[in-house]
Parts: structure tokens; sequence; C-alpha cells
């Protein structure tokens, strides 16, 4: 039996989908998002932030089983960090996670995601 379809879970948006954002309304958050270089995640990211943490969390600091696939800001996220003044690519900033516990707390501690925070 074919799921039913609901309507897009972007405010205002009267398009069905067969649950969450509509196509149109994903591309529009998408196109919105930017790049990973332009949301601060460039070379630099890669270079001194993600090395410094996955050197120093092998092991995911939650879960202490599975290897540390993800450096996670920490207990500010970037956002946060760059309106204090500090320096969002410092490793003191960060946890390595595994590919599970990283989706969760993202899903936790982000509902909605990134596009729906002011």
């Amino acid at each position: 039996m074919a799921k039913a379809l609901t309507v897009c879970t972007t405010r205002g948006c009267p398009n069905l989908t067969a649950g969450g954002r509509c196509d149109t309304c994903k591309a529009k958050a998408e196109k919105k998002r930017g790049t990973a270089s332009q949301r601060g995640y460039g070379s630099r990211h890669r270079s001194r932030f993600r090395r410094g943490v996955l050197r120093r969390d092998p092991v995911c600091v939650l879960c202490g089983k599975a290897r540390s696939v993800h450096a996670d800001h920490y207990p500010l996220d970037r956002r946060e960090l760059e309106e204090r003044g500090l320096d969002p690519d410092d490793p003191k900033y960060g946890r390595g996670l595994c590919g599970p516990c990283h989706s969760s707390e993202t899903a936790r501690l982000q509902p909605g995601g990134w596009n729906n925070r002011s």
C-alpha cells in the first residue's frame, strides 16, 4: 500500500509530499544554505579543526566503541563560537563522533536543521 501524501513541512507551502519538505522547498533550502566553504568549512577547517579533533578523539566520545569520523563543534556550534569572537577552527571546541552518534546528536540539538535558525 502506498504511503499517504502530506502537506510540505515548510510553513505556507501547499505542495504534497511523501514526508517532510517537498522537492521545491528542499532545493530552495539547500541553495540558501550555501556550500560547505561558504558556511566556514573550508580548507582551514579541515586541516586544523577536523584533523586536530580526530587525532585527539580517535574513538567516539559518546559511545566509546566506534571510530570517530566526524569532528563536531561542542558544546557551542560554529555560529555561537563566531558570535562570541572565539576561533571556531580551534580543536578545543570540538569532539570526535562516529556516524550514528553524530546523526542522533544533530537531530537532537538542531531540530529542523540549520535553515530553521535565524
